[in-house]
């Protein structure tokens, strides 16, 4: 059971609207009503609704009836209230939802555009004073009045004991947020939708983007969306001839995205028959002059971030950064232990064996967009892996129809996967591949990836395995979870361990597995794991420190956060990553585009590949589908009580980089595999 504080506070330290003296008597009069034996829980429900208490919600005796009326008693009728409250939510919460799921699906999606409206309907709110009318109508009140709040550090010592029970009253309790103004939850919402519309639309041509030597790689007209496509072409480069020389040529692209020297006549489209040099930027030769450039414009979305969680903070003094409430709130895992895991990985003396592998797989001294690969599959030209695509899912429309199919592939019982499968609708997004869960039963998911004009490529195959990996985590969590207070999983770091899984099994669906004498599997992901989460863990540090000096320095404006992080960016290369790939003149740790759209997401992913992994351990000799389902229906815990209901541990590098440095050592003999 949750464990009662043997005190709380005193009401005058936590009400400026209520005296010490009434909170007190509304206590006694409630502890009068209904025993002593209610008292601890009386205690805690009064102040923690007298902490939140307004004027505008009524004076003192307005206070104390609303306590006298809706105290519930512990026994049935608590579990009740508690059935009641879930229904609230899900209901509530989940038509809200669904509502602005729905209005933004022009602004997403690729197809049927109306400029003028589309991004207007994306930025509508249907009830934009929600969260203060949860107070002033009083539901969220009578959470707080029955159910108590426990801190982080409660859950992290406690909760690995708490039955399901208590676990869904700890979510209900903590589910009233802060009491944040009107105007300024909808200018952050508004913040957020502009942030990430500049992300979706940031497309850098590259059909006119000539390498070293002069050679174009693209047909005319190709873009490519920072970072994501711009990485994974440079990915690609491994298999196709001269790549190398590709490589290069787009890492300047990336870092022309990164620090803003982008011409800005060839992304509004004035310079679409130029030749662009991006290593020296040139534009048909002739030198982009900083007036001609992009600029900053990443940098100012980031600070428009900054500035409305500076607003935010005030009306969260239990977590008053951003940081405070990206880890203790959004991560429930706080920001020194992540930053220690980060640390651990980059700090790992098994690198070196990491690192030698990749030099040996690649055949020569490694380059800084060398941080990239991870992939020791057998090299495939994209043209193979599309024709091998075509035969099985020929669009996204092919691929929706085939997801039961494909899950039956991996082992899903027939019922399940057509279940799972027929409840995932694919689409092709203007932007970044994602999945967006379904908030009530009755929805579908969403899965947004990319696809080439005519068909769905290689590529947005990937990342469609990558996105269903999200979808399956989401639907199962929705629908089996315990408790409708528990759908969901912990944080994303949770739902990223599966997408990371799933996505690594592109290959086989679409059978192109190894043959004989091929490596284990699972030496391929232990030593793809701990790359990727190497690679992930500088960008994600760098975000971290990044928000760090903001605070320290909140007067700073677009131009001098561009030289912050880029200053940032080479620290962190030299101090990590040098040794290894060399001087970076890219400023590459810098790429991603999640520090402009999706504020401190970056070091879920190199959590969830911590994670990832330990599940793929703890999958070795057990039945995929079982397994997913199982671990994905634990329910909304603590991601460390989560990982331990999962696979009997909290969360820990050590598995992942030990296993990737023995699996290093056996790939090593299989180079000409490899």
């Amino acid at each position: 059971m949750i464990a009662m504080p043997p005190s709380t506070p005193a009401a005058s330290t936590i009400s400026p609207f209520l005296s010490a003296g009434e909170v007190d008597a509304c206590i006694h009069a409630l502890v009068a009503r209904h025993g002593e034996g209610e008292r601890v829980r009386i205690e805690c429900g009064v102040r923690q609704v007298a902490m939140r208490w307004q004027a505008v919600d009524g004076d003192a005796e307005a206070f104390g009836v609303f306590c006298l009326d809706r105290f519930v008693p512990d026994g049935p009728d608590l579990l009740r209230l508690v059935g009641r409250l879930e229904t609230l939510n899900e209901q509530l919460g989940g038509h809200l939802y669904e509502i602005r799921r729905q209005l933004r699906r022009w602004n997403d999606l690729v197809g049927d555009d109306l400029p003028q409206i589309d991004d207007f309907l994306a930025t509508f709110n249907p009830a934009p004073d929600l969260a203060d009318q949860l107070y002033r109508q009083k539901p969220a009140f009578v959470a707080l009045l029955n159910l108590r709040r426990p801190s982080l550090a409660e859950m992290l010592a406690e909760g690995s004991g708490w039955a399901t029970e208590d676990w869904a009253k700890a979510r209900l309790a903590l589910a009233p947020g802060a009491r944040i103004p009107v105007d300024l939850d909808e200018r952050r919402r508004q913040v957020s939708h502009q942030a990430s519309s500049f992300v979706d639309r940031f497309h850098v041509p590259v059909g006119r983007m000539v390498d070293a030597t002069g050679k174009t790689w693209f047909e005319p007209g190709r873009k490519l969306i920072a970072h994501w496509l711009i990485r994974e072409q440079i990915k690609a480069g491994y298999a196709r001839e001269g790549g190398l020389e590709l490589q290069r040529a787009l890492s300047w692209v990336m870092a022309r995205h990164i620090d803003g020297s982008v011409p800005r006549d060839l992304m509004s489209g004035a310079a679409d028959e130029a030749v662009w040099d991006p290593e020296a930027n040139t534009l048909d030769g002739r030198a982009v002059a900083e007036a001609g450039q992009f600029g900053p414009g990443r940098y100012a979305q980031m600070l428009a971030h900054f500035a409305v969680a500076r607003e935010v903070d005030a009306h969260h003094p239990d977590n008053p950064t951003a940081l405070d409430r990206a880890f203790n709130l959004g991560r429930e895992i706080p920001e020194v232990e992540v930053e220690a895991q980060l640390l651990a990985l980059l700090e790992a003396p098994e690198r070196d064996a990491l690192t030698d592998l990749v030099r040996q797989r690649v055949g020569r001294d490694l380059e800084a967009f060398d941080v990239y690969f991870e992939d020791f599959l057998p090299p495939l030209p994209q043209t193979e892996l599309n024709a091998r695509l075509r035969e099985r899912f020929s669009d996204h429309r092919a691929l929706e129809a085939g997801l039961p199919a494909l899950l039956r592939q991996l082992g899903y019982e027939a019922a399940e996967a057509d279940f799972l499968g027929g409840r995932v609708q694919v689409e092709v997004a203007k932007g970044a591949g994602h999945a967006v869960p379904p908030s009530l039963p009755e929805y579908k998911a969403w899965l947004r990836t990319n696809s080439l004009d005519d068909e769905l490529g290689w590529d947005g195959f990937d990342i469609a395995m990558h996105e269903l990996g999200h979808n399956l985590e989401q639907l199962i969590s929705h629908h089996f979870a315990p408790r409708p207070a528990l759908r969901g999983v912990p944080n994303n770091a949770c739902t990223e361990a599966f997408a990371f899984l799933y996505q690594n099994l592109g290959r086989q669906v679409l059978g192109l597995a190894a043959g004989p004498g091929a490596p284990d599997p699972f030496d391929l992901e232990a030593v793809q794991s701990a790359l990727a989460a190497c690679q992930i863990a500088g960008p994600a540090l760098l975000e971290l420190y990044t928000w760090r000096w903001l605070y320290q320095h909140p007067g700073a404006d677009p131009h001098q956060l561009r030289a912050q992080v880029l200053g940032l960016a080479e620290d962190l290369w030299h101090r990590f990553y040098a040794r290894h790939y060399g001087s970076d003149p890219y400023h590459i740790l810098a790429a991603y585009q999640h520090m402009v759209g999706y504020p401190l997401y970056l070091p879920d992913y190199a959590v969830g590949h911590i994670i990832s992994h330990q599940i793929a351990a703890h999958l070795r000799g057990r039945d995929l589908a079982t397994e997913t389902r199982r671990i994905c229906s634990i329910g909304n815990l603590t991601p460390d009580a989560w990982m331990r209901r999962a696979v009997g541990q909290g969360i820990s590098v050590a598995p992942l980089m030990q296993d990737a440095a023995a699996a290093a050592g056996r790939l090593r003999s299989v180079a000409t595999w490899i």
